[in-house]
């Protein structure tokens, strides 16, 4: 059980709106996925669900159930996925309480026992896209020669689009050259990738998958775990991810999700960031 007071939980309660019984945006799958890849757990497992069934109630049978740093992680995780949210303006996200989201933040720092000065503030969008990042040439990740080639063309496209006006299909590039990025970089490290504790399991062996069965939530989460991805690219990788999912139409029409250029630079600048990242640890 996580060591959350009333008062706690009150707060945490409403942060996420968990009076409704969602948790921000997410499906049912992308919740498990969310949960799962934070800490090891199916949330849809039955042991979960001795409130009920709904992700708000899950939740709080997880805060019951789990202890102090698996839960602080959890709470870390969402309220960071929500900052991201918010900033990026996601049709269907209210904005928040500046000073309840800190307090939240404080309460998932205690559980982890880590320590933050008051105040502190989460890094938001313009925050990211003001830091100055040098566009790095492909080959300088020292991928495979073949993937290179195709990798260097898609960035062309890229641009194609940034200067035609068309943010989805550049969006949709940018999300599968990061992936191709970090497959190839996961193959010529394949004895790293595999040993970091957020490589994806087979259920019924508990073996790590290989490589070409990961998703690029994997990829992204063990290419910061190994020191290839920093912690500001790690977290806005996940946005693009989530944007590139939009790829199925329907999708996109369940979310309302409508990219603008802006959108477009953001996921342009997340590929930048990640690339030069690399650079920087394959020399």
């Amino acid at each position: 059980m996580a060591n959350i007071s009333n008062v706690e939980k009150l707060k945490l309660e409403t942060i996420f709106s968990m009076s409704s019984g969602y948790i921000l945006n997410f499906s049912n799958p992308s919740y498990q996925s969310f949960i799962n890849n934070i800490i090891r757990v199916d949330i849809y497992d039955q042991k979960y669900a001795i409130y009920g069934t709904s992700k708000a109630k899950r939740l709080k049978a997880l805060w019951e159930i789990e202890g102090n740093v698996a839960v602080g992680k959890v709470i870390e995780e969402l309220l960071i996925y929500y900052n991201t949210q918010v900033s990026l303006k996601i049709p269907n996200i209210d904005p928040y309480d500046k000073k309840l989201f800190d307090e939240c933040l404080q309460i998932a720092y205690k559980l982890q026992g880590k320590t933050i000065e008051p105040n502190v503030d989460v890094e938001t969008v313009d925050d990211f896209l003001k830091k100055e990042m040098d566009e790095v040439s492909v080959n300088l990740l020292k991928l495979d020669a073949a993937i290179t080639v195709v990798i260097e063309k898609r960035i062309v496209e890229v641009k194609q689009c940034l200067k035609a006006g068309s943010s989805l299909a550049g969006i949709f590039l940018c999300g599968s050259i990061l992936e191709g990025i970090l497959l190839g970089i996961a193959i010529k490290n394949s004895i790293v990738f595999n040993q970091s504790s957020q490589s994806p399991k087979d259920k019924s062996t508990q073996k790590v998958k290989q490589l070409h069965e990961w998703t690029l939530n994997s990829l992204i989460n063990v290419g910061h775990d190994t020191g290839f991805l920093g912690l500001d690219v790690k977290k806005y990788s996940h946005v693009l991810r989530d944007f590139r999912n939009y790829i199925h139409p329907y999708e996109q029409v369940s979310s309302g999700f409508n990219p603008d250029m802006h959108t477009f630079k953001i996921s342009w600048h997340v590929l930048k960031a990640a690339m030069y990242h690399i650079s920087q640890k394959v020399i």
